[in-house]
């Protein structure tokens, strides 16, 4: 999406995905804690928040497919714990193999 950076952080335990929308100064999030799971650590996707103001554009989508990113990058799993991860989880099945 064109005008659109994803930003994370990652402080071990827990971490955030940052929507920044060019020329606007709110900014959408997803939020993160790390446990252990049984084949390797897995990231329980708590929140996924994009104010009315930037709404409707797709970010909260984009913030979903940069965890599952990271996630076939660094090897954990997710647990879709926020209701709107777990609706693109079931949309998206070829995501099927990072579900914890």
């Amino acid at each position: 999406m064109e005008g659109l950076t994803i930003t994370s952080t990652d402080h071990g335990t827990h971490g955030e995905y940052r929507a920044i929308v060019e020329g606007s100064s709110h900014t959408g999030f997803l939020s993160w804690v790390q446990q252990p799971g049984p084949n390797g650590p897995v990231r329980l996707a708590e929140h996924t928040v994009v104010p009315p103001a930037i709404g409707g554009r797709g970010i909260a989508l984009e913030l979903v497919k940069a965890l599952v990113a990271d996630a076939r990058e660094q090897g954990f799993r997710i647990d879709p714990r926020c209701s709107y991860v777990a609706v693109q989880f079931a949309r998206h099945k070829d995501w099927a193999d990072l579900h914890a």
